[in-house]
């Protein structure tokens, strides 16, 4: 289907989601987080769709934040439902997603757009990308999941300065505090991403999506991270992938694997 404000392109079994708003820093709307949610749903069920690579239009900004007009006149009810929708949609569905999804952080990754950026299982950052959560500058805190996944990847005392003092980073402190995977000059960043993909994608597939819910699950209240590793260790053992997996072992050849 048409997107009014994303391209989606594939390469090979690679699919591009494009935020296509260069004029406003690729800020997220309403009708964009929509349009997120229908283009990872689409991903994450095609099957010749082998991992996702989202990133934004231009060279200024991967999603320079949410689109701050549209909370003018929003009473604290129409507040929560924002965030509510924003993380169910979108941010919750891309982390527990059953694919691999890399940001290609190009430019300002800030608030809601630094929030989506982790969201991803990877990011790979431009050099001059800057990277921050603003939102206590205009009497508000990170919506989209800032709070609860900055400290998973960067430890409470660096998130906290983060938020407390909205100041933004470079790409290559972003790197040195663990938020970012790689750094790369701009005119390779995606070549970057796409060859980490690409790495992933020789692997077994159902194996890959086991491994993010396994990972996944080591970071939610309530839930036994040691617990789902066994679960999902002990089904790969139904699939022919592990069977190929073995037989390639034993005869010292490259897998082909079939997400079987």
């Amino acid at each position: 289907m048409p997107f009014q404000n994303l391209l989606i392109e594939h390469k090979g079994r690679i699919q591009y989601i494009v935020i296509n708003r260069e004029s406003k820093m690729n800020a997220l709307n309403k009708v964009t987080i929509a349009e997120l949610h229908t283009a990872f749903y689409d991903a994450f069920n095609n099957p010749e769709v082998g991992g996702i690579i989202i990133t934004g239009a231009g060279q200024k900004a991967f999603v320079a934040g949410a689109d701050i007009s549209e909370f003018a006149g929003a009473d604290a009810e129409a507040g929560g439902e924002v965030a509510r929708q924003g993380q169910k949609l979108v941010f919750d569905m891309i982390e527990n997603g059953n694919k691999p999804v890399i940001a290609a952080v190009n430019g300002f990754a800030l608030g809601g757009g630094l929030e989506l950026a982790m969201a991803c299982h990877i990011r790979i950052a431009s050099d001059n990308a800057k990277m921050g959560l603003p939102e206590v500058t205009l009497g508000l805190i990170p919506g989209y999941g800032g709070t609860q996944r900055l400290p998973k990847l960067v430890g409470k005392g660096r998130a906290m300065e983060m938020i407390m003092t909205a100041d933004m980073i470079s790409a290559a402190e972003a790197c040195q505090y663990g938020l970012v995977n790689h750094v790369t000059d701009q005119e390779n960043l995606l070549a970057k991403a796409e060859e980490i993909l690409n790495k992933i994608m020789l692997r077994a597939p159902l194996a890959i999506a086991s491994a993010i819910k396994a990972v996944n699950s080591g970071f939610k209240d309530g839930i036994n991270g040691f617990e789902t590793e066994i679960e999902e260790f002990s089904k790969r053992f139904a699939t022919k992938d592990l069977q190929e997996g073995i037989s390639a072992f034993l005869e010292k050849r490259k897998p082909d694997f079939k997400g079987e």
